[in-house]
């Protein structure tokens, strides 16, 4: 049993400083000829029932993409809790799902396994996690990768206001799910120009 599209809102985080990218705005960033968080919304819109961008800067450009574009409601890039805060401030279905903008390859089940899981524990977030190579199996969590109950944005607006940043610990404070994905490439994401070059043809992908 899954939750319904239609209740689910997907959110791009595409706010952020850029600054391992020399400070370039990451979601504008050309890969195979779109943006980079153009990709990740076209990957995500089939998941969900609506969509929208969080974005600081050059918002006329994410508003063409045509879905609704929200700055963050803190100031000086806080990190991607204010940005999921944006999406929850906007957010008019019972869940949230968001995605980062520079990992344009994220499994087109995302959704669907984020929110099985979600149900199967009853939890009120879901999120992601690969398996590392390196760590002989163990779990690597990916927790920008994740579905979230609308209701906690109380919860969300407490722990920034309280001078928190950190979304692992945020998290931590709710009953959480873990979605494991096998594929570990579907979430490499590009943080810097270099890793942005390895993307346009990764390994074993089209």
């Amino acid at each position: 049993m899954t939750i319904a599209r239609s209740e689910i809102t997907g959110l791009v985080l595409a706010g952020g400083r850029g600054s391992r990218m020399g400070g370039a705005d990451k979601g504008l960033q050309n890969h195979r000829g779109l943006p980079l968080a153009l990709h990740a919304l076209l990957r995500l819109q089939p998941q969900v029932g609506h969509a929208m961008i969080n974005a600081n800067r050059n918002l006329a450009a994410y508003d063409s993409m045509g879905v609704p574009v929200w700055p963050d409601p803190l100031a000086d890039y806080p990190g991607p809790l204010a940005g999921l805060l944006a999406g929850l401030e906007h957010c008019e279905t019972p869940y949230l799902v968001s995605v980062p903008c520079d990992t344009p390859d994220f499994p087109a089940d995302l959704v669907e396994r984020l929110s099985a899981a979600l149900q199967a524990e009853d939890a009120e977030i879901a999120m992601a996690a690969t398996r590392d190579a390196h760590e002989h199996g163990g779990l690597q969590p990916q927790p920008v990768f994740c579905l979230l109950r609308a209701s906690l944005i109380d919860s969300l607006v407490a722990f920034l206001q309280g001078g928190q940043r950190k979304i692992d610990r945020w998290t931590a404070q709710h009953r959480c799910a873990t979605a494991v994905f096998d594929d570990a490439a579907a979430f490499f994401n590009a943080n810097t120009a270099a890793e942005l070059q390895r993307l346009q043809s990764p390994p074993g992908r089209p």
